[in-house]
Protein backbone atom coordinates (compact mmCIF):
# COMPACT_ATOMS: atom_id res chain seq x y z
CA UNK A 1 0.00 0.00 0.00
CA UNK A 2 1.45 3.18 -0.83
CA UNK A 3 1.75 5.48 1.86
CA UNK A 4 2.04 10.06 1.41
CA UNK A 5 5.25 10.25 2.93
CA UNK A 6 3.08 5.85 2.37
CA UNK A 7 0.92 3.60 2.48
CA UNK A 8 -0.25 3.97 4.37
CA UNK A 9 -0.59 2.85 3.51
CA UNK A 10 -1.10 2.78 5.45
CA UNK A 11 1.47 0.31 3.70
CA UNK A 12 2.51 -1.47 4.37
CA UNK A 13 3.21 -4.70 7.41
CA UNK A 14 5.67 -7.59 7.14
CA UNK A 15 6.72 -7.55 11.25
CA UNK A 16 3.61 -8.12 13.57
CA UNK A 17 0.33 -7.93 13.60
CA UNK A 18 -2.34 -7.83 16.79
CA UNK A 19 -5.65 -8.26 17.60
CA UNK A 20 -7.16 -10.50 20.91
CA UNK A 21 -9.78 -13.14 19.36
CA UNK A 22 -12.72 -14.33 20.67
CA UNK A 23 -16.01 -16.14 18.46
CA UNK A 24 -19.21 -14.36 18.62
CA UNK A 25 -17.56 -11.65 21.47
CA UNK A 26 -18.92 -7.99 21.96
CA UNK A 27 -16.84 -5.40 23.55
CA UNK A 28 -16.48 -5.42 26.97
CA UNK A 29 -17.39 -2.08 28.91
CA UNK A 30 -14.32 0.32 30.33
CA UNK A 31 -14.80 3.11 32.74
CA UNK A 32 -12.32 5.01 30.65
CA UNK A 33 -14.77 5.18 27.68
CA UNK A 34 -15.48 8.84 27.54
CA UNK A 35 -12.45 10.81 29.12
CA UNK A 36 -10.61 13.11 27.02
CA UNK A 37 -9.51 11.91 23.89
CA UNK A 38 -6.23 10.52 22.97
CA UNK A 39 -4.60 12.39 20.15
CA UNK A 40 -2.27 11.42 17.38
CA UNK A 41 -0.11 13.92 15.15
CA UNK A 42 0.68 12.40 11.48
CA UNK A 43 2.23 13.35 8.22
CA UNK A 44 0.53 9.93 6.96
CA UNK A 45 -2.84 11.54 5.34
CA UNK A 46 -6.49 9.85 5.22
CA UNK A 47 -7.17 10.15 1.64
CA UNK A 48 -10.61 8.65 1.75
CA UNK A 49 -13.14 7.02 3.70
CA UNK A 50 -13.88 4.49 0.66
CA UNK A 51 -12.26 1.28 0.42
CA UNK A 52 -12.73 1.24 -3.24
CA UNK A 53 -11.03 4.29 -3.99
CA UNK A 54 -7.59 4.11 -1.56
CA UNK A 55 -5.07 2.51 -1.60
CA UNK A 56 -2.87 4.33 1.06
CA UNK A 57 -1.23 3.63 4.67
CA UNK A 58 -2.99 6.49 5.99
CA UNK A 59 -6.32 5.31 4.80
CA UNK A 60 -6.16 1.97 5.88
CA UNK A 61 -5.10 2.82 9.53
CA UNK A 62 -8.51 4.26 10.06
CA UNK A 63 -10.45 1.39 8.41
CA UNK A 64 -8.86 -0.58 10.54
CA UNK A 65 -10.81 0.49 13.38
CA UNK A 66 -13.97 1.69 11.15
CA UNK A 67 -14.70 -1.29 9.35
CA UNK A 68 -14.67 -4.98 9.67
CA UNK A 69 -13.15 -7.34 7.44
CA UNK A 70 -13.69 -11.54 7.15
CA UNK A 71 -10.54 -12.12 8.54
CA UNK A 72 -8.22 -9.59 11.17
CA UNK A 73 -4.40 -10.76 12.07
CA UNK A 74 -3.22 -11.10 15.88
CA UNK A 75 0.75 -10.39 16.66
CA UNK A 76 3.07 -11.84 15.13
CA UNK A 77 1.36 -14.28 13.28
CA UNK A 78 1.26 -14.41 9.59
CA UNK A 79 -2.15 -16.48 9.28
CA UNK A 80 -5.14 -14.34 9.79
CA UNK A 81 -8.34 -15.04 11.89
CA UNK A 82 -11.65 -14.65 11.69
CA UNK A 83 -13.60 -11.58 12.58
CA UNK A 84 -16.43 -10.81 10.65
CA UNK A 85 -16.61 -14.59 9.76
CA UNK A 86 -17.15 -16.80 12.31
CA UNK A 87 -15.07 -19.29 9.77
CA UNK A 88 -13.05 -19.41 6.40
CA UNK A 89 -11.56 -21.93 4.82
CA UNK A 90 -10.38 -23.37 0.69
CA UNK A 91 -12.72 -25.69 -0.12
CA UNK A 92 -10.69 -26.65 -3.15
CA UNK A 93 -7.42 -28.39 -2.97
CA UNK A 94 -6.80 -26.61 -6.46
CA UNK A 95 -6.94 -23.20 -3.84
CA UNK A 96 -9.26 -21.39 -6.08
CA UNK A 97 -12.39 -21.67 -4.07
CA UNK A 98 -12.68 -19.94 -0.83
CA UNK A 99 -15.51 -20.03 1.34
CA UNK A 100 -16.47 -17.79 4.50
CA UNK A 101 -19.28 -18.04 7.12
CA UNK A 102 -20.45 -14.83 8.74
CA UNK A 103 -20.89 -14.37 12.54
CA UNK A 104 -24.78 -13.83 13.45
CA UNK A 105 -26.36 -10.95 14.03
CA UNK A 106 -23.84 -8.48 12.57
CA UNK A 107 -25.13 -5.08 11.82
CA UNK A 108 -23.44 -1.96 10.55
CA UNK A 109 -22.99 1.40 12.84
CA UNK A 110 -26.47 2.39 11.50
CA UNK A 111 -28.56 0.24 12.31
CA UNK A 112 -28.43 -1.89 9.09
CA UNK A 113 -27.52 -5.72 8.91
CA UNK A 114 -24.17 -6.92 7.37
CA UNK A 115 -25.17 -9.88 5.27
CA UNK A 116 -23.41 -12.08 2.66
CA UNK A 117 -25.02 -9.99 0.47
CA UNK A 118 -23.44 -6.69 1.80
CA UNK A 119 -20.01 -8.76 1.67
CA UNK A 120 -20.57 -9.77 -1.89
CA UNK A 121 -21.35 -5.75 -2.63
CA UNK A 122 -17.90 -5.14 -0.78
CA UNK A 123 -15.62 -6.92 -3.18
CA UNK A 124 -17.72 -6.70 -6.47
CA UNK A 125 -17.69 -2.24 -6.32
CA UNK A 126 -13.88 -2.49 -6.34
CA UNK A 127 -13.39 -4.59 -9.44
CA UNK A 128 -16.76 -2.43 -10.94
CA UNK A 129 -15.40 0.23 -10.15
CA UNK A 130 -11.93 -0.43 -10.86
CA UNK A 131 -10.56 3.12 -9.23
CA UNK A 132 -7.30 4.06 -11.28
CA UNK A 133 -5.84 4.85 -7.28
CA UNK A 134 -8.03 1.73 -5.48
CA UNK A 135 -7.00 -1.96 -4.42
CA UNK A 136 -8.31 -3.31 -7.57
CA UNK A 137 -5.01 -4.83 -8.23
CA UNK A 138 -4.83 -6.58 -5.11
CA UNK A 139 -8.26 -8.74 -6.26
CA UNK A 140 -6.67 -9.45 -10.21
CA UNK A 141 -7.21 -13.24 -9.17
CA UNK A 142 -10.92 -12.66 -7.99
CA UNK A 143 -13.60 -14.08 -10.91
CA UNK A 144 -16.39 -13.89 -8.93
CA UNK A 145 -18.26 -13.61 -5.29
CA UNK A 146 -21.27 -15.50 -4.38
CA UNK A 147 -23.67 -14.92 -1.44
CA UNK A 148 -26.38 -17.80 0.02
CA UNK A 149 -27.84 -17.05 3.53
CA UNK A 150 -24.64 -16.74 5.65
CA UNK A 151 -21.95 -17.92 3.12
CA UNK A 152 -19.63 -15.93 1.20
CA UNK A 153 -17.87 -18.17 -1.83
CA UNK A 154 -15.14 -16.41 -3.56
CA UNK A 155 -14.23 -18.10 -7.00
CA UNK A 156 -10.19 -17.53 -8.28
CA UNK A 157 -8.84 -17.52 -11.49
CA UNK A 158 -5.78 -19.41 -10.24
CA UNK A 159 -4.65 -20.73 -7.08
CA UNK A 160 -3.84 -18.19 -4.29
CA UNK A 161 -2.61 -19.46 -0.93
CA UNK A 162 -2.19 -15.52 0.15
CA UNK A 163 -6.16 -15.07 -0.43
CA UNK A 164 -7.36 -15.01 3.70
CA UNK A 165 -4.28 -12.27 3.92
CA UNK A 166 -5.25 -10.35 0.75
CA UNK A 167 -9.07 -10.19 2.44
CA UNK A 168 -7.64 -9.43 5.55
CA UNK A 169 -6.23 -5.69 4.43
CA UNK A 170 -8.01 -2.53 3.97
CA UNK A 171 -9.02 -3.80 0.82
CA UNK A 172 -11.68 -6.05 2.56
CA UNK A 173 -13.17 -3.71 4.34
CA UNK A 174 -17.16 -4.28 4.56
CA UNK A 175 -19.56 -1.40 3.67
CA UNK A 176 -23.07 -1.10 3.79
CA UNK A 177 -24.58 -1.68 -0.02
CA UNK A 178 -27.51 1.19 1.30
CA UNK A 179 -24.52 3.95 1.83
CA UNK A 180 -21.92 2.79 -0.80
CA UNK A 181 -23.13 3.14 -4.66
CA UNK A 182 -21.97 -0.52 -6.72
CA UNK A 183 -20.53 1.66 -9.36
CA UNK A 184 -19.57 4.86 -8.29
CA UNK A 185 -17.99 6.17 -4.83
CA UNK A 186 -19.28 7.08 -2.20
CA UNK A 187 -18.91 11.44 -1.84
CA UNK A 188 -20.02 12.12 1.41
CA UNK A 189 -17.46 13.01 4.18
CA UNK A 190 -18.78 10.12 6.43
CA UNK A 191 -19.44 6.34 6.27
CA UNK A 192 -20.85 3.42 8.68
CA UNK A 193 -19.29 0.72 9.57
CA UNK A 194 -19.29 -2.33 11.78
CA UNK A 195 -15.75 -2.07 13.31
CA UNK A 196 -14.70 -0.84 16.78
CA UNK A 197 -14.98 2.38 16.49
CA UNK A 198 -17.36 4.98 15.10
CA UNK A 199 -16.54 7.96 13.18
CA UNK A 200 -18.02 11.05 15.50
CA UNK A 201 -16.70 13.81 13.08
CA UNK A 202 -14.22 14.44 10.10
CA UNK A 203 -12.44 17.26 8.49
CA UNK A 204 -11.01 16.33 5.02
CA UNK A 205 -7.30 16.41 5.19
CA UNK A 206 -7.37 17.89 8.66
CA UNK A 207 -8.60 15.03 11.89
CA UNK A 208 -10.92 12.36 12.39
CA UNK A 209 -12.59 11.80 15.82
CA UNK A 210 -13.35 8.24 16.33
CA UNK A 211 -15.43 6.90 19.35
CA UNK A 212 -16.18 3.11 20.56
CA UNK A 213 -18.89 1.87 18.95
CA UNK A 214 -21.16 -0.03 21.20
CA UNK A 215 -22.75 -2.68 19.11
CA UNK A 216 -19.50 -4.01 17.52
CA UNK A 217 -19.17 -7.70 17.37
CA UNK A 218 -15.76 -9.34 16.44
CA UNK A 219 -12.93 -10.46 17.15
CA UNK A 220 -11.81 -7.14 19.81
CA UNK A 221 -13.03 -7.73 23.20
CA UNK A 222 -11.45 -4.84 24.63
CA UNK A 223 -13.51 -1.61 24.53
CA UNK A 224 -11.07 1.53 23.87
CA UNK A 225 -10.91 5.05 24.29
CA UNK A 226 -11.99 8.13 21.87
CA UNK A 227 -8.97 9.03 19.52
CA UNK A 228 -8.50 11.99 17.73
CA UNK A 229 -6.08 11.85 14.54
CA UNK A 230 -4.58 15.22 13.25
CA UNK A 231 -3.08 15.21 9.87
CA UNK A 232 0.11 17.37 9.07
CA UNK A 233 1.18 18.19 5.26
CA UNK A 234 5.08 17.99 6.71
CA UNK A 235 7.17 15.70 9.69
CA UNK A 236 7.89 19.26 10.50
CA UNK A 237 4.54 20.06 11.33
CA UNK A 238 3.89 17.06 13.25
CA UNK A 239 7.23 18.00 15.23
CA UNK A 240 5.83 21.36 15.90
CA UNK A 241 2.61 20.03 17.09
CA UNK A 242 4.68 17.70 19.56
CA UNK A 243 6.38 20.44 20.98
CA UNK A 244 3.27 22.13 21.79
CA UNK A 245 2.32 19.07 23.10
CA UNK A 246 -0.92 19.74 21.35
CA UNK A 247 -0.89 15.64 20.20
CA UNK A 248 -0.25 12.68 22.45
CA UNK A 249 1.32 9.94 20.00
CA UNK A 250 3.46 11.47 17.23
CA UNK A 251 3.07 8.71 14.19
CA UNK A 252 5.82 7.78 11.93
CA UNK A 253 6.00 11.82 11.71
CA UNK A 254 9.04 13.48 13.06
CA UNK A 255 12.06 14.26 11.25
CA UNK A 256 14.79 12.01 10.49
CA UNK A 257 16.95 14.31 12.89
CA UNK A 258 14.55 14.52 15.63
CA UNK A 259 14.12 10.72 16.25
CA UNK A 260 18.01 10.81 15.99
CA UNK A 261 18.01 12.89 18.96
CA UNK A 262 15.51 11.44 21.29
CA UNK A 263 17.26 10.94 24.74
CA UNK A 264 16.44 7.69 26.28
CA UNK A 265 16.71 8.94 29.36
CA UNK A 266 13.71 11.26 28.96
CA UNK A 267 10.95 10.00 31.44
CA UNK A 268 8.42 12.12 29.53
CA UNK A 269 8.80 10.62 26.29
CA UNK A 270 8.57 7.19 25.02
CA UNK A 271 10.10 6.06 21.75
CA UNK A 272 9.26 2.34 20.01
CA UNK A 273 10.25 0.83 16.91
CA UNK A 274 8.79 -1.70 14.79
CA UNK A 275 9.99 -4.09 12.48
CA UNK A 276 7.08 -2.76 9.47
CA UNK A 277 9.40 -3.39 6.37
CA UNK A 278 8.43 0.17 5.03
CA UNK A 279 10.13 0.39 1.51
CA UNK A 280 10.51 3.24 -0.69
CA UNK A 281 11.52 2.62 -4.48
CA UNK A 282 12.27 5.08 -7.14
CA UNK A 283 9.45 4.04 -10.03
CA UNK A 284 10.42 4.82 -13.61
CA UNK A 285 8.13 5.99 -16.69
CA UNK A 286 8.57 3.15 -19.15
CA UNK A 287 5.36 3.51 -20.67
CA UNK A 288 7.28 3.64 -24.41
CA UNK A 289 10.91 4.03 -25.68
CA UNK A 290 10.45 7.32 -26.60
CA UNK A 291 10.15 8.18 -22.79
CA UNK A 292 13.61 8.88 -21.40
CA UNK A 293 13.80 6.39 -19.61
CA UNK A 294 11.82 3.44 -21.92
CA UNK A 295 15.20 1.68 -22.96
CA UNK A 296 16.62 -0.75 -20.26
CA UNK A 297 20.16 0.50 -20.25
CA UNK A 298 19.21 3.88 -19.27
CA UNK A 299 17.36 2.59 -16.14
CA UNK A 300 20.13 0.53 -15.61
CA UNK A 301 22.47 3.78 -15.75
CA UNK A 302 20.68 5.43 -13.33
CA UNK A 303 20.41 2.34 -10.89
CA UNK A 304 24.25 2.60 -10.74
CA UNK A 305 24.55 6.06 -9.77
CA UNK A 306 22.52 5.80 -6.54
CA UNK A 307 24.66 6.43 -3.17
CA UNK A 308 22.36 4.51 -0.91
CA UNK A 309 24.89 5.16 1.56
CA UNK A 310 25.41 8.65 1.46
CA UNK A 311 21.30 8.98 1.55
CA UNK A 312 20.86 6.90 4.33
CA UNK A 313 23.56 8.97 6.80
CA UNK A 314 23.27 12.52 5.66
CA UNK A 315 19.14 12.40 4.52
CA UNK A 316 18.05 10.25 6.84
CA UNK A 317 20.34 10.58 9.89
CA UNK A 318 20.83 6.44 9.91
CA UNK A 319 17.22 6.27 10.49
CA UNK A 320 16.75 3.87 7.15
CA UNK A 321 18.69 1.16 5.66
CA UNK A 322 19.70 1.29 2.57
CA UNK A 323 17.59 -1.59 0.39
CA UNK A 324 18.88 -3.42 -2.44
CA UNK A 325 15.75 -5.59 -3.71
CA UNK A 326 12.19 -5.58 -4.59
CA UNK A 327 11.59 -7.48 -1.25
CA UNK A 328 13.57 -5.80 2.18
CA UNK A 329 15.45 -7.42 4.16
CA UNK A 330 13.68 -9.45 7.07
CA UNK A 331 10.83 -10.89 4.70
CA UNK A 332 11.04 -14.43 3.67
CA UNK A 333 11.94 -14.41 0.09
CA UNK A 334 14.40 -11.04 0.14
CA UNK A 335 17.29 -10.92 -2.06
CA UNK A 336 20.22 -8.61 -2.93
CA UNK A 337 19.44 -8.33 -6.67
CA UNK A 338 20.15 -4.44 -7.61
CA UNK A 339 23.57 -5.14 -5.15
CA UNK A 340 24.59 -8.59 -6.93
CA UNK A 341 24.10 -6.63 -10.66
CA UNK A 342 25.20 -3.07 -10.11
CA UNK A 343 28.22 -0.92 -8.51
CA UNK A 344 27.33 1.63 -6.41
CA UNK A 345 27.84 5.44 -7.17
CA UNK A 346 30.07 4.15 -10.60
CA UNK A 347 29.70 6.82 -13.22
CA UNK A 348 32.07 4.70 -15.64
CA UNK A 349 29.86 2.18 -15.40
CA UNK A 350 26.66 4.73 -16.05
CA UNK A 351 28.55 6.06 -19.39
CA UNK A 352 29.36 2.38 -20.84
CA UNK A 353 25.44 1.61 -20.41
CA UNK A 354 24.22 4.60 -22.03
CA UNK A 355 27.21 4.82 -24.67
CA UNK A 356 26.05 0.76 -25.42
CA UNK A 357 22.53 1.72 -26.00
CA UNK A 358 23.33 4.71 -27.80
CA UNK A 359 22.11 7.53 -25.76
CA UNK A 360 22.88 11.07 -26.34
CA UNK A 361 23.65 12.87 -23.08
CA UNK A 362 22.95 14.41 -20.93
CA UNK A 363 19.59 12.53 -20.70
CA UNK A 364 17.05 15.57 -19.32
CA UNK A 365 14.29 13.68 -16.71
CA UNK A 366 11.83 14.71 -14.59
CA UNK A 367 11.54 13.97 -11.06
CA UNK A 368 8.92 14.04 -9.56
CA UNK A 369 8.49 14.19 -5.09
CA UNK A 370 6.75 15.55 -2.21
CA UNK A 371 7.43 18.41 0.35
CA UNK A 372 9.07 17.94 3.41
CA UNK A 373 11.47 15.55 3.48
CA UNK A 374 11.07 13.78 0.44
CA UNK A 375 12.60 17.20 -1.20
CA UNK A 376 15.60 16.69 0.81
CA UNK A 377 16.08 13.52 -0.96
CA UNK A 378 14.82 14.23 -4.29
CA UNK A 379 17.79 17.22 -4.17
CA UNK A 380 19.93 14.65 -3.15
CA UNK A 381 19.75 11.93 -6.04
CA UNK A 382 19.61 15.11 -8.24
CA UNK A 383 23.24 15.64 -7.45
CA UNK A 384 23.66 12.39 -7.33
CA UNK A 385 23.04 11.92 -11.01
CA UNK A 386 24.08 15.41 -11.95
CA UNK A 387 27.26 14.86 -10.79
CA UNK A 388 29.39 13.04 -13.72
CA UNK A 389 27.03 15.17 -16.44
CA UNK A 390 25.10 12.10 -17.68
CA UNK A 391 21.51 13.43 -16.51
CA UNK A 392 19.59 16.85 -16.41
CA UNK A 393 17.55 16.51 -13.63
CA UNK A 394 13.97 18.46 -13.66
CA UNK A 395 12.84 18.78 -9.79
CA UNK A 396 9.08 18.78 -9.63
CA UNK A 397 7.11 19.13 -6.25
CA UNK A 398 3.48 18.23 -5.37
CA UNK A 399 2.55 18.63 -2.65
CA UNK A 400 -0.75 17.13 -2.06
CA UNK A 401 -0.22 13.54 -2.04
CA UNK A 402 -3.79 12.29 -3.88
CA UNK A 403 -2.90 14.81 -6.95
CA UNK A 404 0.28 13.64 -6.34
CA UNK A 405 -0.67 9.90 -7.09
CA UNK A 406 -2.87 11.20 -10.04
CA UNK A 407 0.05 12.97 -11.83
CA UNK A 408 2.46 9.73 -11.81
CA UNK A 409 -0.20 7.21 -13.13
CA UNK A 410 -0.68 9.70 -15.89
CA UNK A 411 2.92 9.75 -16.49
CA UNK A 412 3.75 13.60 -15.75
CA UNK A 413 7.32 12.68 -14.33
CA UNK A 414 10.05 10.17 -15.88
CA UNK A 415 10.64 8.90 -12.35
CA UNK A 416 8.86 9.60 -9.21
CA UNK A 417 9.60 9.16 -5.11
CA UNK A 418 7.84 5.99 -4.17
CA UNK A 419 6.86 4.72 -0.89
CA UNK A 420 5.11 1.33 -0.01
CA UNK A 421 3.94 -0.11 2.86
CA UNK A 422 3.02 -3.93 2.60
CA UNK A 423 -0.05 -5.37 3.34
CA UNK A 424 0.54 -8.38 4.77
CA UNK A 425 3.41 -10.35 6.14
CA UNK A 426 4.42 -12.01 3.38
CA UNK A 427 6.49 -11.55 0.26
CA UNK A 428 3.72 -11.28 -2.43
CA UNK A 429 2.61 -7.51 -1.01
CA UNK A 430 5.68 -6.87 -2.36
CA UNK A 431 5.65 -8.41 -5.94
CA UNK A 432 2.04 -8.65 -7.25
CA UNK A 433 0.65 -5.22 -6.97
CA UNK A 434 4.12 -3.38 -7.45
CA UNK A 435 5.21 -5.61 -10.98
CA UNK A 436 2.50 -7.50 -11.61
CA UNK A 437 0.49 -7.13 -14.87
CA UNK A 438 -1.91 -4.27 -13.68
CA UNK A 439 0.06 -3.47 -11.19
CA UNK A 440 -0.54 -0.34 -8.87
CA UNK A 441 2.30 2.09 -10.16
CA UNK A 442 1.35 2.04 -13.76
CA UNK A 443 4.52 2.83 -15.47
CA UNK A 444 4.22 0.68 -18.36
CA UNK A 445 6.07 -2.40 -16.72
CA UNK A 446 4.94 -6.00 -17.39
CA UNK A 447 6.56 -9.18 -17.80
CA UNK A 448 5.55 -12.61 -19.07
CA UNK A 449 8.44 -13.73 -17.07
CA UNK A 450 7.16 -11.97 -13.94
CA UNK A 451 3.71 -12.94 -14.17
CA UNK A 452 4.13 -17.03 -14.38
CA UNK A 453 6.63 -16.26 -11.32
CA UNK A 454 4.11 -14.93 -9.45
CA UNK A 455 1.09 -17.28 -10.03
CA UNK A 456 4.13 -20.03 -8.83
CA UNK A 457 4.68 -18.70 -6.01
CA UNK A 458 0.70 -18.27 -4.98
CA UNK A 459 0.59 -22.04 -5.30
CA UNK A 460 2.22 -23.03 -2.38
CA UNK A 461 0.05 -22.47 1.50
CA UNK A 462 3.85 -23.42 2.97
CA UNK A 463 5.09 -20.16 1.77
CA UNK A 464 8.72 -21.25 2.40
CA UNK A 465 8.63 -23.30 -0.61
CA UNK A 466 8.25 -19.92 -2.95
CA UNK A 467 11.37 -18.43 -1.99
CA UNK A 468 13.35 -19.75 -5.13
CA UNK A 469 10.37 -18.26 -7.19
CA UNK A 470 10.60 -14.90 -5.57
CA UNK A 471 14.42 -14.35 -5.95
CA UNK A 472 14.08 -15.17 -8.74
CA UNK A 473 11.26 -12.45 -9.72
CA UNK A 474 13.62 -10.10 -8.03
CA UNK A 475 16.43 -10.77 -10.39
CA UNK A 476 14.50 -10.03 -13.17
CA UNK A 477 13.36 -7.05 -11.43
CA UNK A 478 16.92 -6.20 -11.03
CA UNK A 479 17.80 -6.68 -14.93
CA UNK A 480 14.77 -5.08 -16.07
CA UNK A 481 14.72 -1.68 -13.73
CA UNK A 482 10.88 -0.65 -13.96
CA UNK A 483 11.41 0.51 -10.17
CA UNK A 484 14.74 1.27 -7.92
CA UNK A 485 14.77 0.24 -4.28
CA UNK A 486 16.84 2.74 -2.19
CA UNK A 487 15.86 2.52 1.57
CA UNK A 488 13.72 0.64 3.96
CA UNK A 489 13.41 1.68 7.76
CA UNK A 490 11.51 0.81 11.03
CA UNK A 491 8.35 2.21 11.98
CA UNK A 492 8.74 5.13 14.92
CA UNK A 493 6.24 5.95 17.44
CA UNK A 494 6.66 8.80 19.92
CA UNK A 495 4.35 8.88 22.76
CA UNK A 496 3.99 10.83 26.16
CA UNK A 497 4.73 8.50 29.46
CA UNK A 498 1.39 9.29 30.39
CA UNK A 499 -0.31 7.47 27.30
CA UNK A 500 -0.09 3.52 27.02
CA UNK A 501 -0.58 1.13 23.94
CA UNK A 502 1.60 3.73 21.13
CA UNK A 503 4.04 0.95 21.03
CA UNK A 504 1.64 -1.69 19.40
CA UNK A 505 0.92 1.29 16.26
CA UNK A 506 4.75 0.74 16.04
CA UNK A 507 4.77 -2.92 15.05
CA UNK A 508 2.75 -2.39 11.38
CA UNK A 509 0.54 -0.61 9.73
CA UNK A 510 -2.87 -2.04 11.52
CA UNK A 511 -3.80 0.93 14.05
CA UNK A 512 -5.29 -1.22 16.90
CA UNK A 513 -6.59 2.28 18.63
CA UNK A 514 -8.36 0.05 21.18
CA UNK A 515 -5.53 -0.30 22.84
CA UNK A 516 -4.66 2.81 23.90
CA UNK A 517 -5.17 3.96 26.99
CA UNK A 518 -4.52 6.80 29.77
CA UNK A 519 -2.26 6.11 33.59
Amino acid sequence: MSTSMTFIRPGILAGSFALLFASGCQLSPTDSADEKPITIGTSSVLAGLDPAGVYDAGSWAVFTNIYQNLLTFEPGSPTPKPDAAESCEFTSPALTTYRCELRDGLTFSNGNPLTATAVKHSFERILRIRDPLGPGPLFANLLSVDARGSLVTFRLATADATWPSKIATGAGSLVDPAEFPADRLREEKSASGSGPYVIASYTAEKSITLKPNAAYKGAVTRRGVAVEVHYFETSQNVEEAWNARTVDIAYAGLPAATLAGIDPSDEDVRLSAGDSAEAHYLVLNMRSQREPLGRAETRRALASLIDRGHLAGEVFEHTVTPLYSLVPQGVVGHSTAFFDRYPEADATYAAERLRSAGVSTPVRIKLGHQNGIAAVEARALKEQWEKDGLFRVELVEERDFTTYQKRSLKGEFDVHLYQWIPDFPDADTFVQPLVGTGNVLGNGYTSAEVDHAIRDTQRFTDRSKAIQRFRAVQDTIAKDAPLIPVWHKQRHVVTRSTVLGGHLLAEDAIWRLWELRRL
